[in-house]
């Protein structure tokens, strides 16, 4: 059966897909009422993959219209910042590389 979330790769390739055990993602905070730390658990959406990851690390903190960093590993994140963080999957995700 398929299911949503469910990725199909090509197995006789070398580089077939993999969930992945933490992944960097580029993240702007939008609409969120206080402020985000190290450890906080949101749904994320990847493609139609919809699965629970934690914040472990705060990377950079940048400009959301420029991509220009304005802060290395910043204490915590609040509405209209953007970020590069280091997140953790609750559940198998299969991600790309940007």
């Amino acid at each position: 059966d398929i299911h949503r979330g469910d990725v199909a790769s090509d197995l006789s390739s070398n580089d077939i897909a993999r969930g992945a055990s933490s992944f960097d993602a580029h993240v702007i905070i939008m609409n969120h009422p206080g402020k985000i730390y190290p450890g906080y658990n949101p749904v994320i959406d990847c493609h139609t993959a919809h699965v629970a990851c934690q914040f472990s690390k705060l990377k950079t903190k940048m400009d959301r219209r420029t991509g220009v960093v304005t802060e290395e590993n910043p204490e915590f994140l609040k509405n209209g910042d953007a970020c590069i963080a280091e997140l953790i999957p609750s559940k198998p995700l299969c991600v790309e590389t940007f």
